[in-house]
């Protein structure tokens, strides 16, 4: 392998565990990150976010001296480019974060450099990082035309779960899109540092659209399942019974239904395929709708509810946008429990989420919520709301609940 340092530049979600994962395989790895906090941590061999077995991976790398964390980027052979790519207003993506990455990255670069975007970014995002890079440095290349020194250019999109972030970066195949040939056999070398699973190869736009591929087909499946909790609302059947029955078709294999999509991936990518084919994407457009319309049919239902209250105590179980993580980026169970906060006259909201110690910016300093532990919460509510399905509200003894007392809402069908 020609690198032997490795710059990852963000060390959010998926460049903290990408930076340990090579640290601990042997690669001299710099992590840079502009939150002072964040950096202070991983030097400490702390992490700043839950992710199971992360931690050992940190603390053992920084330990090792493989692993430290710096505010600006350094001289490397190769950098990881894995920031943030928000939509903005009209869900166009937001690219201002891999912009400054690559103009950071951009003084340090020498010939022979390798430049990975993980990032998931729509079609042709890869080679805007590329063109901001060479704009900044005209003396570099992609082909080396004209005696200008040669870099390498790919994208490598993360295909991990949060929760199994550092089992699925060693064991799921991966997908490497170069702007040339090489730059996809330089990518696919270093990922198989770590990585067991297949290494397929291929252009930069059909790796951005790989991704957003395959969480799009999830999104749409969920919409389905979502749609189908709106319909069998209207109908009087128990949504969960019927997808159990369907599911006993030997080709049917429906999703369960929630209260929207969270998270930067299943919330977010579809719009990136919308932005670019607006015109041909309207499934993918319509799922996206239906998914995020469904934080405001939860909203609505609790209300209803709650207008048979003079001072509605609602105990909200769940903020993260998934179960057994800390994770509340494009939260719908957050932006639930935010509305009513806001909506609900005189309501009392008591916040239940076992994976974070203080409430979130948006909910902080609200007098009329708080961070509860399960069941002082649900004692106290005269409705209880069920946002997501975390290990302790599934696994949790009912009987001393007393919830045949209570009005309740379960968009996850835990305690229908």
């Amino acid at each position: 392998m020609n690198t032997t340092t490795v710059c990852v530049v963000g060390l959010g979600y998926i460049g903290l565990p990408t930076a340990a994962i090579l640290a601990s395989n042997g690669v001299n790895v710099i992590g840079v990150d502009i939150n002072e906090r964040t950096v202070d941590a991983v030097n400490r061999g702390d992490v700043p976010f839950v992710e199971p077995d992360l931690a050992t991976y940190v603390a053992g790398a920084v330990t090792q001296g493989s692993l430290r964390a710096s505010t600006k980027p350094e001289p490397a052979q190769t950098y990881i480019v894995a920031v943030p790519t928000p939509f903005m207003d009209g869900h166009a993506p937001d690219l201002s974060y891999i912009q400054a990455a690559a103009e950071a990255i951009a003084p340090h670069l020498e010939a022979d450099a390798l430049v990975i975007l993980e990032s998931t970014s729509p079609p042709r995002a890869t080679q805007q990082m590329a063109d901001w890079i060479l704009t900044a440095r005209p003396d570099l290349s992609l082909d080396g035309s004209e005696g200008r020194a040669r870099i390498h250019v790919a994208h490598c999109p993360e295909r991990v779960l949060p929760g199994r972030v550092m089992i699925e970066l060693v064991t799921n195949d991966r997908i490497v899109g170069g702007l040339t040939p090489e730059a996809a056999e330089r990518a696919k070398e270093l990922y198989q540092v770590f990585c067991q699973g297949e290494i397929h190869l291929t252009d930069t736009v059909t790796a951005e659209m790989a991704k957003l591929v395959e969480n799009s087909y999830r999104d749409v499946n969920i919409a389905f399942a979502n749609e189908l909790s709106l319909i069998s609302a209207d109908l009087g059947i128990d949504v969960w019974e019927l997808i159990r029955l369907a599911n006993h078709h030997p080709r049917v294999d429906i999703l369960q239904p929630g209260p929207g999509v969270g998270g930067h991936c299943i919330a977010v990518d579809p719009w990136f395929i919308v932005d670019a084919a607006p015109e041909r994407a309207r499934l993918i457009r319509t799922a996206r709708e239906v998914n995020d319309a469904k934080p405001e049919y939860v909203v609505s239902r609790v209300k209803a509810h709650a207008n048979r209250f003079k001072t509605p105590r609602i105990a909200v179980l769940g903020l993260a946008f998934k179960p057994d993580i800390d994770d509340l980026r494009e939260s719908p169970a957050l932006a639930i429990a935010t509305r009513l906060a806001v909506e609900v006259d005189d309501a009392v909201i008591l916040a239940v989420e076992p994976h974070i110690d203080e409430l979130p910016g948006v909910l902080a300093g609200r007098p009329n919520v708080e961070l509860r532990e399960l069941e002082s919460a649900v004692d106290e509510a005269d409705i209880v709301l069920v946002l997501v399905d975390h290990t302790q509200f599934r696994q949790a003894d009912r009987t001393p609940l007393h919830l045949g007392e209570k009005v309740v809402v379960d968009t996850k069908g835990v305690w229908r």
